[in-house]
């Protein structure tokens, strides 16, 4: 049976900035957020978090510090203090190292408190990267009211251990992806799928493609939405979109913006409606 559209996964195809829009600033802090909003009018924003030392749900995407940040150490043994306490753009770089412009810019490392806080109204893809982090991320969640805007994600099923307490809009994880590939490649899709609202994946996984026109029919016959990741090539967004996905994850969501405006008139994103009304001003990210 056909499940319905959740409200955090209507209106497709969806414009998703993966892991904030980290192709444009440094990624799961609010300002890549705020740039994704407000320049680029995505639509939703997919974002990580961890659990603190002292349990305080933090956005980032790996289990340490050390790839984005000016620290090193474990997330997890670390207290919220000590992570606000380091720089989260010191790391970023637009030009393969040959500048950092956001070192010493004061970004943190921000809880999903202050995100759901700082943007009441945009929706999410919350992906669970430590399964210490659920119920406490669920917990966050009803607090602010915000179950109608977040889907809830988690690569594996170690990490999703007490996703069954989850109200919202759920994502399926590779586990489940793969059992439901494979009756889809011996023609059985049509029998069973997972009680999930949405397959997150990749175009191709290893040597097997995944996303097809015909995945996608698969899917959508049980009422699953397939959002693709992480796709930063304006060649692979245009194909992907008339294959008829429901939303696309970029780095880049300015690039994604500009094939959503030519493929489905999609109004210009913000951004470029102020370049064009002052062509020698620039946009904001300049």
């Amino acid at each position: 049976m056909s499940r319905p559209t959740p409200p955090a996964l209507a209106g497709a195809p969806l414009l998703v900035a993966h892991r904030c829009g980290a192709g444009l600033a440094p990624e799961n802090t609010l300002l890549a957020m705020l740039r994704s909003r407000d320049d680029w009018a995505a639509d939703m924003i997919e974002l990580d978090v961890h659990l603190s030392a002292d349990g305080h749900v933090v956005c980032i995407h790996d289990p340490t510090v050390d790839r984005t940040t000016d620290g090193t150490g474990a997330v997890a043994a670390m207290t919220l203090e000590q992570l606000r306490a380091l720089d989260a753009g010191y790391r970023f770089t637009p030009d393969g190292g040959r500048t950092f412009p956001f070192r010493g810019q004061g970004l943190r490392i921000p809880t999903l408190d202050e995100v759901l806080e700082a943007l009441p109204d945009m929706r999410f893809t919350v992906e669970v990267k430590a399964a210490a982090a659920q119920r406490p991320m669920f917990e966050v969640v009803r607090r602010h009211g915000a179950q109608d805007r977040v889907v809830v994600a988690g690569i594996h099923d170690v990490v999703r251990t007490h996703f069954a307490e989850w109200q919202g809009a759920v994502s399926a994880s590779m586990e489940q992806v793969r059992a439901f590939f494979l009756r889809h490649r011996l023609h059985l899709a049509g029998r069973r799928a997972p009680a999930v609202d949405a397959f997150q994946v990749p175009e191709t996984w290893g040597r097997f493609r995944i996303v097809t026109p015909r995945f996608i029919r698969d899917a959508h016959a049980h009422g699953i939405a397939v959002q693709v990741w992480t796709v930063n090539d304006p060649a692979d967004m245009e194909r992907l979109l008339r294959w008829g996905v429901d939303g696309i994850q970029s780095d880049f969501p300015d690039r994604l913006s500009d094939v959503m405006t030519r493929l489905f008139g999609r109004p210009p994103a913000p951004a470029r409606r102020r370049s064009a009304a002052a062509p020698n001003a620039g946009t904001s990210l300049e």
